[in-house]
């Protein structure tokens, strides 16, 4: 990932972006801040030296210039980790391009592409299959052989009989097989499979070379193929994340419209039911139904109802977010190595946006102490 250098002009190009009007998280670099990280490095070291990881690698980025960059344990620039439920965020915006390119629209039902769909699942659409309100089954039933399919027509052929859950929209249910039915639209929409969409559409354009939904692994937790089972790095992510912070664009070039990336940060789950207990309520002690965009949590909202932070935590430990309030965005790229000690790396490392958010706070005049905020309530 290229960070870009302010210009002396570009004061008073930030200063025309403000009066016009126009967004200027990450579109320039700001001059480069001294933050101390130590706390930050101590606690995640922490967790490796209590083997809860093998190792791990952090990105932070604020106003489009890397601040932290950091590898721990036997981490380096090169690894590459399955990240499971992080790569629902990568699949939403590699379908989203297909939107993009008119092949397919959010309101598509799954029978328009998969006519096999007979029954009321048939009747969910391409925005309720990425939100998790399609009414389908989490993951495949206990007795059936786990979603490890290689390709996402022999996922599909596994998921068609299973009896729906609810109604279409009626209720929030976090899970992967809907995601998998998505994806198998979005292969019969282009005629291709699915890796080669996401390399076409978000990977190459990207330089993500290192990032991958194929082959599939076996190994429990890293599946099914959208919903879990992509592998990356943590530079190839940042740069995912870089995009997005710049509403669809990268190095210049347009990945995703504006449009797709409002979309995706939308609240999806619309008059949904959700239950108590659910991840924003854990790590945020907030109850809302507006917590599920595409492919992405809403974390926190500001008065408005605009997400301020999103987020696609991984229950394996790797947590992407973009924290707008403080135009940072940042990745933690790690894959539990041993659950003990009640440690939960999915209600973990929601911890980290607010670890920056004070070192950044502290980096500011006059502020002579450090303390992380956390809700009494929050689970973290």
């Amino acid at each position: 990932m290229r960070s870009r250098n302010i210009c002396p002009i570009c004061n008073l190009l930030f200063c025309c972006l403000l009066v016009n009007n126009i967004p200027v998280f990450a579109q320039l670099s700001s001059k480069k801040a001294t933050f101390d990280f130590s706390y930050l490095d101590r606690r995640i070291n922490g967790w490796i030296d209590s083997g809860y990881y093998s190792g791990a690698s952090i990105l932070i980025a604020k106003n489009n210039q890397v601040i932290h960059e950091k590898y721990f344990g036997n981490y380096t620039p090169g690894s590459v980790a399955y990240i499971a439920s992080a790569g629902k965020w990568l699949a939403a915006a590699t379908i989203a391009a297909v939107v993009d390119e008119g092949k397919l629209s959010w309101d598509d039902k799954v029978s328009k592409w998969l006519p096999e769909f007979k029954d009321i699942k048939g009747e969910a659409t391409l925005r309720q299959l990425l939100s998790h309100t399609a009414g389908y089954p989490d993951y495949q039933p206990t007795g059936c052989h786990t979603d490890n399919y290689q390709t996402l027509k022999e996922s599909v052929a596994h998921i068609v009989d299973l009896p729906a859950d609810t109604l279409p929209g009626t209720k929030f249910k976090y899970g992967g097989l809907a995601m998998q039915v998505a994806g198998r639209m979005a292969e019969r929409a282009t005629g291709k499979d699915w890796e080669t969409i996401f390399q076409e559409k978000i990977a190459r354009p990207l330089q993500m070379g290192l990032t991958h939904f194929t082959p599939v692994s076996d190994v429990d937790g890293q599946s099914p193929m959208l919903g879990g089972g992509a592998r990356a790095g943590l530079l190839d992510y940042a740069n995912f994340l870089n995009m997005i912070s710049h509403d669809g664009m990268f190095e210049g070039k347009r990945i995703l419209s504006v449009k797709s990336i409002n979309e995706m940060q939308a609240n999806q789950v619309g008059e949904a039911k959700v239950f108590p207990g659910e991840f924003v309520e854990k790590v945020r002690a907030t109850h809302r139904r507006d917590i599920y965009g595409l492919g992405e949590w809403r974390e926190e909202m500001d008065a408005k109802g605009n997400p301020v932070l999103i987020s696609s935590p991984s229950w394996a430990g790797a947590y992407p977010w973009i924290d707008k309030r403080h135009r940072v965005y940042g990745f933690f790229l790690a894959r539990v190595a041993e659950m003990k000690n009640g440690f939960n790396p999915f209600l973990t490392s929601p911890v980290l946006p607010l670890v920056v958010r004070d070192i950044l706070r502290a980096s500011l005049p006059n502020i002579k102490h450090k303390r992380v905020t956390v809700h009494r309530q929050a689970k973290l």
